[in-house]
């Protein structure tokens, strides 16, 4: 595979992921902000726009200036429109390995962003988020089920894989890291439609600690850390097979490999007291682990090296 178009694909992975996560934690900041007249706002906006990457003083934020960076800013890849956008345009130049139906649905969700966002606007945004979540699940739908197990394949879902660990643990974070201003956990579990699966495998009412255990370890439930991982790592161990074929006989091939691995085992076999006991650590320690396995997967296998020139002796 050219290895534009596996960075293309990894990439859309990565965006679809973003928007849909981004619009469930702006769903629940703004469910919490209208549910609870007494959170301090401007704080809880603060700590959220920091939590994603675009800090700002605490008397500049607020819902308006949230939902401008983190929803509609087009230029920006952070935000749900500009992955969005980034994500079809990224589809533009993999078109030869995706299929119609998913090429159409990633181009049909651009062209009605325009409108979406003008809706949110005017009605608000709850319409935009509902809208971004299902577009998503379509995209990811039509990739199980139109486009083959090959590399292409493999490159989507470990795009997708690595942003669903970093996001989930942002989802996390601003319920542990919020103080005052922190959503509960039920509000937290219905953003990453883990309740109902949460209910079933607990039978109880919602624990903090058993809801932290459930996004962060449990195996069964895809969206979190520990499957995403796992996810990712066998995602990762097929690329490797495919592309290195008499290195696998020691450890492993890939430094992304390396660096997915060691988080997932450090999470299966570290005791849940001991995990929840620093889990802001943990937590931080994830969203590091998956920007060094984003670069050593581009170092990897997307990097282009300059073609050598030979130049005749005795020639400058």
């Amino acid at each position: 595979m050219l290895s534009r178009i596996a960075e293309s694909l990894f990439w859309i992975g990565r965006y679809v992921e973003r928007a849909d996560d981004t619009a469930r934690i702006l769903d629940v900041h703004t469910q919490r902000l209208v549910e609870d007249p007494w959170i301090d706002e401007r704080r809880a906006c603060a700590n959220l726009l920091a939590l994603m990457g675009s800090p700002c003083d605490e008397d500049d934020a607020d819902t308006e200036r949230v939902l401008d960076t983190l929803a509609f800013e087009r230029d920006s890849p952070s935000s749900i429109v500009g992955a969005l956008s980034a994500a079809r345009e990224n589809a533009r130049g993999a078109r030869e390995v995706l299929s119609g139906e998913i090429w159409e649905s990633l181009n049909v969700t651009h062209n009605a962003l325009p409108q979406q966002r003008t809706m949110a606007r005017r009605y608000g945004p709850h319409s935009l988020f509902r809208f971004v979540r299902e577009r998503s699940a379509m995209v990811f739908g039509l990739a199980d089920s139109t486009m083959s197990r090959d590399e292409s394949w493999l490159f989507l879902v470990l795009g997708r894989s690595l942003e669903r660990v970093d996001m989930t643990a942002r989802i996390i974070s601003t319920r542990v890291m919020a103080g005052d201003a922190a959503p509960s956990w039920t509000l937290v579990l219905r953003s990453t439609g883990a309740y109902e699966p949460y209910l079933r495998t607990y039978r109880g009412v919602v624990d903090s600690s058993r809801a932290a255990e459930f996004l962060l370890l449990d195996r069964l439930f895809p969206r979190s850390v520990f499957a995403a991982l796992d996810q990712a790592e066998s995602c990762l161990a097929e690329l490797e097979r495919s592309t290195v074929r008499d290195a696998t006989r020691i450890g492993v091939a890939g430094e992304a490999h390396r660096i997915v691995g060691r988080a997932r085992t450090l999470l299966e076999f570290m005791s849940t007291p001991e995990l929840l006991s620093r889990l802001p650590a943990r937590l931080e320690e994830l969203q590091r682990t998956c920007s060094a396995a984003s670069a050593a997967v581009s170092s990897r296998f997307f990097t282009e090296q300059a073609p050598q020139v030979w130049v005749p002796e005795g020639v400058a």
